[in-house]
């Protein structure tokens, strides 16, 4: 019992140094001169490849882009009939159509820019104390008239943000983490955190800038 409060005592000192680390270390303003200068106003959005186990986490994520994207300011093409397209012509990756050349990608679907996207994270962790579930995914724009970098950025979302109640002690945690997992498990969880991620992606600080049908603020 002792040697489990001090690794209790341990990682609480350890998050809050990773607290403060993270509080002393801003992250540094974006360079958005390509981004200005290219002025995208249509984007094509690609199927993310996905670097996890979980088979959903292409189109979790992908069904949660459009809409951030569209309340930017940008025509998003529909991603079924993208999909649908890609299909048509022998691409049934999400790798493959990562590796189609720009100019190809501008003559097929029009669009000023493409987002590759790569899933990281998606699905519930479960751990001593604690379950929750991520979804990180990393981005980059590609002008797709001149194949140049535009952007690129990363978010991540978990349902640890949403429930953060840690009453009942130790053994309420156990009792909790696998309540958790169970109820991950059984609902579609991780669809609901990557909505969240796919905001935070596009409208997070050194997000994307809005684009040419964005509504203007209004101030008081």
């Amino acid at each position: 019992m002792t040697n489990l409060m001090s690794l209790i005592k341990h990682l609480g000192a350890v998050a809050v140094l990773a607290a403060l680390t993270a509080c002393a270390a801003p992250s540094k303003p974006y360079d958005y001169t390509a981004f200005k200068e290219a002025k995208p106003a249509s984007l094509l959005v690609l199927p993310p490849v996905n670097d996890t186990p979980d088979v959903n986490a292409t189109y979790g994520v992908l069904s949660n882009l459009s809409m951030p994207l569209g309340e930017a300011g940008y025509y998003v093409l529909p991603v079924t009939l993208v999909d649908e397209t890609l299909r048509t012509n022998g691409i049934t990756t999400p790798s493959d159509a990562h590796n189609i050349d720009t100019a190809k990608l501008r003559q097929i679907f029009g669009a000023d820019a493409a987002l590759y996207v790569g899933v990281k994270q998606y699905g519930s962790v479960y751990k001593v104390l604690s379950s929750e579930t991520v979804v990180e995914m990393q981005a980059k724009l590609i002008d797709l008239r001149t194949g140049t970098l535009l952007w690129e950025g990363k978010a991540t979302a978990s349902s640890a943000e949403q429930n953060n109640n840690n009453q009942g002690g130790l053994i309420g945690l156990l009792v909790k983490a696998v309540v958790d997992q169970i109820a991950a498990n059984l609902s579609d969880r991780s669809f609901q955190i990557a909505s969240l991620a796919g905001n935070r992606l596009v409208t997070a600080p050194n997000g994307l800038l809005p684009g040419p049908r964005a509504r203007p603020v209004v101030k008081n």
